[in-house]
């Protein structure tokens, strides 16, 4: 069962999410994105969106980069102090995402939100999972102390033995359950990314550095002639 969980999920995982991801976007290019409902309830959704983002993204660094540069972090955290205080702030991000999370979640409840009609299963399948990871990385980082070194020890070498292709899950069956079950989660994460919204996290608009200019045009009610204004924007304005 050890080797069907963190030998054969990951790669399982890793394969559909890049092999759907690659036909989803050549296929189906529109959906390759998150599917906005900003115009729908835009100041709920920024005191979601905005936690949610810049936690997530800072707390995926954290993980990210022990993993590809484990020396620089083994020699960040050799010192006590910057130990506890790294923890800290691990903790905090972590509040703040849920934070976010949360709001995001109460704006897609049943009701009068606008965003629920828009939701689909996939939308709830998916906020339920990255509730569940969200809220048991603040368990472990709470009840599982210095995660920062044990990560190190014990998650690093397990997912380099996946790259490398030579399995080696001795580390990572030693940990507690509570660990092992935050780490399926993110990996049953990243199966879910081509299938959901989640897709447009390697959405880039490179696009909008080469578009032409937008004109936009205001027009204000014509019998107040003195006061009307056009307002353009562009490269050739209109008379």
């Amino acid at each position: 069962m050890d080797t069907i969980l963190f030998v054969a999920f990951p790669y399982i995982a890793v394969i559909l999410a890049v092999g759907f991801g690659i036909y989803r976007n050549v296929r189906n290019r529109f959906t390759f994105s998150s599917l906005s409902s900003q115009l729908l309830e835009n100041r709920q959704l920024f005191w979601g969106s905005v936690p949610w983002h810049y936690g997530i993204t800072l707390l995926l660094l954290a993980h990210l980069i022990p993993w590809i540069i484990p020396g620089a972090a083994r020699y960040v955290l050799s010192d006590p102090v910057r130990l506890v205080i790294l923890e800290l702030i691990g903790l905090a991000l972590s509040l703040f995402t849920a934070f976010g999370l949360i709001v995001l979640i109460i704006r897609r409840l049943p009701g009068n939100s606008r965003a629920h009609a828009v939701t689909s299963w996939m939308d709830g399948v998916l906020l339920f999972l990255l509730a569940v990871q969200t809220f048991s990385g603040i368990g472990v980082a709470l009840f599982d102390r210095w995660g920062s070194l044990w990560f190190l020890s014990s998650i690093v070498p397990w997912l380099w033995s996946l790259v490398r292709l030579q399995p080696d899950i001795t580390p990572v069956i030693a940990l507690p359950a509570f660990i092992q079950f935050h780490v399926l989660i993110g990996f049953l994460l990243i199966l879910l990314f081509p299938f959901s919204r989640l897709i447009h996290i390697f959405t880039i608009p490179l696009g909008y550095l080469r578009r032409p200019y937008q004109v936009v045009i205001w027009y204000r009610d014509p019998r107040r002639r003195n006061e009307g204004q056009v307002i353009t924007y562009g490269k050739q304005p209109l008379e």
